[in-house]
């Protein structure tokens, strides 16, 4: 395991020494224009190049090769690009020798780091093991331990929910992928790892299951929303039986919607599990690398759609019923940008991953922006907008979106506070969905898609409101409700979904965990605190609820499951960080102002074209 460590630090460092001289050589003289012109639309992509080979010298392809399915046929036109010119250097590039020397030094100084890293949380998990536990911690631990649910003798997750008190269990008696990561991070924090490793490879063994809807088969590296483990008859003899998976990815849930989400939170695991254990040969498995360009191809395949943002349907998230966010909800975007920031650090670097490399980081610039400029909203941003000109025809328009001024609803201007903001919900053309999202914006936080002004400001919102998003029960998975005529229209009616219940205003005690990660990440672990003092004074004499109803959380949800396991995982993982808060990097991702340094649309001097990476970055140090 210690080998493969060093192995893993060591790819980290290439990828870093590969980003640094793919930005170095962008800084050469103008000899470099032809090439460059002639690889500008690869250099812009955000999408995997469809000729490129995935094999490399540790990776070999699996029987079909998503990454080399034709685009464009052998035979069709070259792509025109508009001219490139190099910018001057500031400064004359080091000697090549004196160039290799800095970069073998950086090499060993991020080696240093990351090996001191993982000694340190090393040592935390032995901390967690012999940390007292209050009598609901105790608790917790037991009903956690009752909800695991074994394949083959060995433990491969938890339950969605171990109720009692009802004999329809729907789809409660699945383990979700979504479900699970609370009850990942409480294992491994507590040093019991192999429960993450037997999950994260059985769901990606199911990944490559044949998976159709009414003769139709959605892309190869879709992730199941959740799997049960049955009893079948062994070569059908009734005496003898075998178990089996059963995965869902979507064919049987509430509207036939693909979870998006599944895929973007096992990469976001399977870093964690790296990083907390040092068992980095998991990562460098020729199925797992597989399995991270799968979802890769998925998420950074070319589309119609003109944004960095991935375009999804409704409910293909933790809201996964109508609600109104479908197009480019925050929750996605945030998720996504962990993700991407994720498989950067765990993709093998080799001739077949470049490409990959190069898309990734282009579209994290992108989409980093994007989020930054478009989604974040303050009291002088809807000032901003309540004064939007529309209809605007230009290159330069200010209301890029065409957003009505009317679209500001009523409540909003009294509702934000002086000194704070957050990011929407969602922005598509002549449309922005001002309701605040819990996940999406703490988990903007924790990656870092949100500037660390922005991420202060988010904090500060949650303080001044903490009774309309905290109250009697953390947290409100979104505010305001959707009421009245909206509500009818919005969500069809739905009866799970009424004003201030379940997914429309309710009151999800699991998005704790999420919660005391952003206030750790910030510096503010007096939040945190404060709203697991709120939950623990009813979690457990309420029989750990799924979500509560009404404006501030006095009920338990109308439907709510009991003993839901992502709220008594959510709740240990939270106790846990905040007495280790140095545990917390297994998740949280810091600011990468290197990636903002690069560009190649900075060599482009076309007026059509403006450099994201560059406003991106006069963002982070407002």
């Amino acid at each position: 395991m210690a080998a493969a460590a060093i192995s893993h630090l060591r790819r980290g460092a290439q990828r870093h020494a590969l980003l640094c001289l793919s930005l170095s050589r962008r800084r050469f003289s103008s000899s470099a224009a032809s090439p460059l012109a002639a690889a500008a639309r690869r250099l812009l992509s955000t999408t995997v190049d469809a000729g490129t080979s995935s094999s490399g010298e540790h990776y070999k392809p699996p029987p079909f090769d998503p990454f080399r399915a034709a685009t464009l046929s052998p035979s069709a036109p070259p792509l025109e690009s508009p001219p490139i010119e190099d910018e001057p250097p500031s400064s004359p590039p080091p000697p090549p020798d004196e160039a290799v020397a800095s970069e073998a030094a950086h090499v060993q100084a991020t080696l240093a780091c990351q090996e001191v890293e993982l000694e340190g949380l090393k040592a935390g998990v032995e901390a967690m093991k012999s940390r007292e536990e209050s009598p609901e911690e105790k608790e917790a631990w037991w009903l956690l331990g009752r909800a695991v649910v074994n394949y083959c003798s060995s433990a491969v997750g938890t339950l969605a929910a171990n109720d009692p008190s009802t004999s329809q269990m729907l789809n409660y008696d699945q383990v979700f992928i979504r479900d699970f990561v609370p009850s990942a991070i409480a294992f491994l924090l507590k040093g019991e790892s192999e429960i993450v490793k037997n999950f994260l490879l059985h769901t990606l063994q199911l990944q490559s299951w044949e998976k159709t809807v009414d003769c139709y088969s959605p892309g190869q590296g879709l992730m199941p929303a959740s799997f049960k483990v049955r009893s079948v008859p062994l070569d059908g003899n009734s005496e003898a039986f075998e178990e089996v998976l059963d995965p869902d990815f979507g064919e049987s849930a509430i509207g036939r919607v693909a979870p998006v989400d599944s895929g973007l939170w096992w990469i976001i695991l399977l870093r964690a599990y790296g990083k907390i254990t040092g068992d980095y040969t998991l990562q460098e498995r020729v199925d797992v690398q597989t399995g991270i360009r799968l979802i890769l191809n998925l998420c950074l395949s070319d589309g119609f759609d003109m944004f960095p943002t991935l375009l999804v349907t409704d409910g293909s998230c933790m809201i996964d019923r109508r609600m109104g966010i479908h197009g480019h909800p925050l929750e996605i975007q945030a998720l996504f940008y962990s993700a991407l920031r994720c498989a950067r650090e765990m993709i093998g670097v080799n001739d077949g991953s470049k490409n990959l490399i190069r898309a990734i980081n282009n579209r994290l610039s992108a989409l980093s922006f994007h989020i930054r400029e478009y989604y974040w909203v303050d009291m002088k941003k809807i000032n901003e907008i309540y004064r939007y000109k529309t209809e605007e025809y230009s290159h330069d328009a200010i209301n890029k979106f065409n957003i009505y001024p009317e679209q500001i609803p009523s409540w909003l201007a009294d509702w934000i506070p002086v000194k704070g903001g957050y990011l929407i919900g969602n922005l598509q053309p002549a449309h922005m969905d001002f309701r605040f999202f819990s996940l999406g914006n703490l988990w903007a936080i924790v990656s870092s898609l949100a500037t660390q002004r922005q991420a202060e400001g988010i904090l500060n919102l949650i303080e001044a409101k903490w009774d309309d998003i905290v109250a009697n029960m953390p947290l409100k998975i979104c505010y305001p409700a959707l009421e009245y005529e909206e509500w009818r229209i919005i969500t069809g009616s739905d009866p799970k979904n009424t004003p201030w219940s379940y997914h429309n205003g309710g009151s999800w005690p699991t998005l704790l965990w999420q919660f005391t990660l952003a206030c750790i990440k910030m510096g503010r672990r007096d939040l945190a605190r404060r709203a697991v003092e709120v939950a623990e004074k009813r979690l457990s004499d309420d029989k750990w609820p799924e979500y509560y109803d009404t404006r501030t959380g006095r009920f338990i949800g109308k439907q709510s499951r009991l003993y839901q396991t992502w709220t008594i995982a959510g709740y240990l993982s939270s106790k846990m960080l905040l007495d280790c808060p140095e545990m917390a990097s297994i998740l949280i991702c810091d600011e990468d102002f290197e990636l903002l340094e690069g560009c190649a649309c900075s060599l482009n001097k076309s007026a059509r074209t403006k450099c994201s990476r560059r406003a991106a970055k006069s963002q982070v140090l407002v």
